[in-house]
């Protein structure tokens, strides 16, 4: 038990700051063991063990107050990811709901575990939830539908604190303790799959969360429908009911393999239904289901709060925003992801010089790296590096997984390093070229040509930092709802020798110091940035003319409109050097609050990769046809 409360402490003090002066150990999990415990046990161990390995004060989540007793078992996996930061927010949750009754709590853990579902959990770091009807002898039915609610509530009220006084302040267990937020996926046997076609489906705010559903044998009342897009696999399901997913799904393509029919949409092939009228439920159709279709998929919290859940009781709860964006996941597997990006944590003191003045540095860092980079067949000065810095409270893995990097790096195979940065946050423009050098000296593979930089909101401030560090290493950047950042003085003379592409992003929701939402224009710290690097570029400075050119304030040499990844309308402004090199640009993202989106990596990578910069004469150059 000390162990598990030195290491939480350890972690609490980075991410809150610290004033000791030494360096402070970063974990993404929790130390604890696999449990297996009634609902009602969880809830009653969860504060007690929360309390000691996190040094907060946790209390239960009010919103399962009244959840049905004896209904529901949880299975915790070892090691679950640690609440401390949104490290949390990758713990996977299963839910699977069955009429199956059980004895007792032995007979519960002896299905799941039959099902091979523990052992799916254990590798993956998370929750299993199994739910059972509320009346045993009438089945699921809308009180069920109510507790699907306050558990879905309580599962996704992540970070959800309340100030008591001056010093305490009280954090809600629930969500921490079995939680989760992005990887969610349901199972539905017999009249539990008819349940998850009735009540769960129907509704938008509960379904449009859901990553993939795998239904067993499952009916479907008529007056049913499927009221958002949503992964799924069908087993022994009527063509009514396969019709419905097909059309929630915008399935116009086809396909047949290993016995089974599937449907998808091309543009979103995330958009699946597969149909396997043959399977049985046994371990072997969960493992294959969990590998090769559940994983396939995530959800991220997008939308602007309280849309379409404002009427809700826990509408205040955080990321109580739903429909999700339906996304595709890059699963990590024991370090590595199926398309080969090795995610390697390194916990080091070679940047312990670089420090603070309350003794703070970059000690922990993620690489993800393609295993031509580490099985010796990639050519040296090949592979393109991405320095990508996470935003306030996030994970480093977390935000590249949430922004899109994980599955663009599958695609492209380049490289990021990832630094947990928050406590050196005031030297990172010493630190961060820096870990970019350690980097470019330790693999020769990487392309010294194509490095770029990028983060969001705090790790785009961070991005910002790094080029004031150092602008001759990046060929381009993208800083993402950039936290302002007043640079020195000094810092900027080596723009006279050194020109850098920056795009800078926001949204008409972001924070007010990127966007002004009320007169819908960008902020005046981005009228600022914009300026800075248009100067340090030797190109014009803008004279802002909102009433004349909306949102950007000036009209730029290009425009274009897109809409990323289907969903929010896209506007994009760049200037353009004597050369007619596009250099410093402004993008903004229709309707989207402030927080990670997929659909940004490939925002910034489609700028990126069209600059290199020459190591020799320091040059930069544009490739229109680079890819």
């Amino acid at each position: 038990m000390l162990r598990k409360i030195l290491c939480a402490a350890l972690c609490l003090c980075l991410i809150l700051g610290s004033s000791s002066a030494f360096a402070l150990n970063y974990s993404q999990h929790f130390d604890n063991d696999s449990t297996f415990e009634t609902l009602e046990e969880a809830r009653a161990n969860e504060v007690a063990y929360l309390n000691s390995a996190t040094g907060r004060t946790y209390v239960t989540d009010p919103a399962m107050d009244t959840y049905p007793q004896g209904t529901t078992y949880v299975y915790r996996s070892a090691k679950m990811y640690t609440s401390l930061s949104a490290a949390n927010r990758m713990n996977t949750n299963i839910l699977i709901y069955t009429d199956q009754s059980f004895a007792d709590k032995a007979e519960a853990l002896a299905y799941l575990q039959g099902l091979g579902l523990t052992s799916q959990i254990d590798e993956a770091s998370g929750s299993v939830v199994l739910v059972t009807p509320i009346d045993k002898e009438n089945g699921f039915g809308t009180a069920d539908q109510y507790a699907y609610y306050q558990m879905q509530s309580a599962m996704f009220n992540i970070g959800y604190s309340q100030k008591v006084d001056d010093t305490t302040t009280n954090y809600y267990a629930d969500s921490a303790y079995y939680g989760g937020l992005t990887y969610r996926y349901l199972i539905g046997v017999g009249a539990g799959a008819t349940f998850l076609n009735d009540y769960i489906a129907s509704t938008l705010d509960y379904i449009s969360r859901v990553a993939g559903m795998l239904l067993v044998n499952g009916g479907m009342e008529k007056i049913r429908q499927v009221a958002a897009p949503v992964p799924v696999y069908l087993v022994n399901a009527s063509d009514a009911i396969i019709e419905k997913y097909k059309s929630a799904n915008d399935a116009e393509a086809s396909g047949y393999e290993n016995g089974y029919q599937y449907y998808y949409n091309q543009a979103k092939p995330q958009q699946k239904v597969v149909v396997n009228q043959t399977a049985e439920l046994n371990a072997a159709l969960i493992d294959d289901v969990y590998h090769n279709f559940f994983i396939k998929a995530l959800r991220v919290p997008v939308l602007k709060a309280g849309l379409y859940s404002a009427s809700t009781l826990y509408s205040a709860y955080n990321w109580n925003q739903a429909p999700y964006s339906l996304g595709v996941r890059n699963a990590i597997i024991n370090g590595k992801t199926k398309d080969g990006i090795n995610v390697i944590e390194h916990q080091e003191d070679r940047f312990k010089d670089i420090v603070t003045d309350k003794g703070e540095y970059i000690q922990t860092w993620y690489e993800m790296l393609p295993d031509e980079m580490l099985d010796g067949t990639a050519k040296d000065g090949s592979i393109p590096l991405i320095l990508m810095c996470h935003g306030g409270g996030d994970d480093p893995v977390q935000a590249a997984d949430d922004l899109g990097w994980l599955t663009l790096a599958g695609q492209k195979h380049f490289a990021i390093v990832a630094p947990l940065h928050t406590a050196a946050y005031d030297v990172l423009s010493s630190a961060l070229p820096a870990l970019v050098k350690y980097m470019l000296d330790t693999y020769p593979q990487l392309d010294r040509s194509r490095v770029y930089a990028t983060g969001y909101s705090m790790g785009g401030g961070a991005t910002n930092r790094a080029l004031y560090g150092d602008a001759s290493l990046f060929a381009a950047a993208v800083p993402m709802s950039a936290t302002p950042y007043k640079h020195l003085d000094d810092q900027t003379a080596q723009f006279a020798k050194v020109d850098i592409p920056v795009l800078f992003t926001t949204c008409t929701y972001d924070t007010s110091t990127h966007f002004d939402s009320k007169n819908g224009i960008i902020a005046e710290d981005y009228q600022m940035n914009i300026n800075d690097y248009l100067s340090y570029n030797e190109m014009p400075t803008v004279t802002y003319d909102f009433q004349k050119y909306p949102i950007s304030g000036f009209q730029a040499d290009t425009y274009k409109a897109t809409v990323l990844n289907g969903e929010y309308p896209n506007y994009t402004w760049m200037f353009l050097n004597q050369a007619g090199v596009p250099m410093v640009g402004l993008s903004v993202t229709e309707f989207l609050p402030h927080g990670l989106y997929e659909g940004y990596a490939e925002l910034a990578w489609n700028f990126m990769k069209h600059y290199t910069r020459n190591p020799q004469s320091g040059a930069v150059q544009y490739n229109a046809y680079a890819d």
